[in-house]
């Protein structure tokens, strides 16, 4: 779903990457580009932190909803929204958004992101909102193992490291055995693996298929299996559930795209790390609404996948940057 655009600078001159729907171009760039590059990663910070902002702000309507609606009918509002964005895209760019190389990977991608959200869903119904964000940083750890199983990317044991540190981090929040976190958390580890699989797939298609046309697909297949089971659970909800729940669909919606243009503008070595604001703003707002606040040892497992997390993002960047130069 997310077209990343960077400038990976060297000893001299930097390199321009951006992944478009041909392919990566390479251009070179002078030294004047820099303080222009400097902008654009602080307009995509701003714009990372924003979504993250948003997205908690989602989370936190969705898991006040499950109480009176069942998870299905919340998450496929949710996705109701994004296929509203997407429709939206269709008609500025025309039909030939619905043109892709990847059909078949294309509506797999879309099944896993309604499944992950949907996991996600039936998870915070029981779980404290931090604490199922703080499971969910598992993902780029996942990511990472199955880029290097399916796609055959190269991983040096650095980065196998990370991923057992952040293994490590994720059953010091869990705790399974202990009884101290609802089982239900474990459906934020199938989110996290629905999430990992939805983003390996990005990697696949991202050199032959547009941004537009992977958000259509997604959206249009997530919103069709989500569907399916609506009549059996579709409650009626009351008139400020429905205000939440469009204000839930319209956050959700702005959310992505907020991210999508970050990745656009900015470095994603730089934009990236934002991510990990969502325990911020998802600890206050389980805090101010829910009366929920996370212990000492879900922030020492937070704190373990965070560092583990941008040690990540960064060897992945050194990888890209040599590779630049060959």
């Amino acid at each position: 779903m997310q077209q990343a655009a960077g400038v990976l600078a060297s000893g001299r001159d930097p390199v321009s990457i951006r992944v478009t729907a041909g392919g990566p171009e390479i251009t070179n760039q002078s030294t004047d580009a820099m303080p222009a590059r400097r902008v654009e990663n602080g307009r995509g910070l701003i714009l990372m932190g924003l979504g993250m902002f948003l997205f908690a702000a989602v989370d936190t309507i969705a898991k006040f909803l499950t109480s009176d609606l069942h998870p299905f009918q919340i998450v496929w509002t949710r996705q109701l929204g994004l296929f509203v964005g997407a429709l939206f895209l269709l008609a500025l760019h025309g039909r030939h958004l619905f043109l892709t190389a990847h059909p078949k990977l294309q509506l797999i991608r879309g099944l896993v992101a309604a499944l992950s959200a949907a996991a996600f869903i039936f998870a915070i119904r029981h779980v404290p909102l931090a604490d199922a964000v703080a499971v969910s940083f598992v993902a780029p750890f996942l990511v990472t193992l199955m880029a290097a199983l399916i796609l055959r990317e190269p991983v040096g044991w650095r980065r196998w490291f990370a991923v057992v540190l952040g293994f490590v981090g994720s059953m010091i929040i869990l705790r399974p055995g202990m009884g101290v976190v609802h089982p239900a958390a474990m459906l934020v580890v199938v989110a996290a693996f629905f999430f990992a699989c939805r983003q390996v797939i990005s990697r696949a298609i991202a050199a032959r298929d547009g941004t537009g046309t992977t958000i259509l697909y997604t959206a249009m297949t997530a919103v069709f299996v989500l569907s399916v089971p609506l009549p059996w659970v579709w409650v009626t909800p009351s008139g400020s559930e429905f205000l939440l729940l469009v204000g839930l669909a319209l956050l959700a919606g702005l959310a992505e795209v907020c991210v999508i243009r970050a990745l656009e503008l900015g470095l994603a070595v730089a934009v990236a790390p934002v991510h990990y604001t969502l325990i911020i703003w998802a600890s206050l707002y389980g805090w101010l609404v829910f009366g929920q606040f996370p212990d000492a040892w879900t922030w020492a497992g937070t704190a373990i996948i965070m560092a583990t997390g941008m040690y990540t993002l960064r060897r992945e960047y050194l990888a890209t940057r040599r590779e630049s130069y060959r």
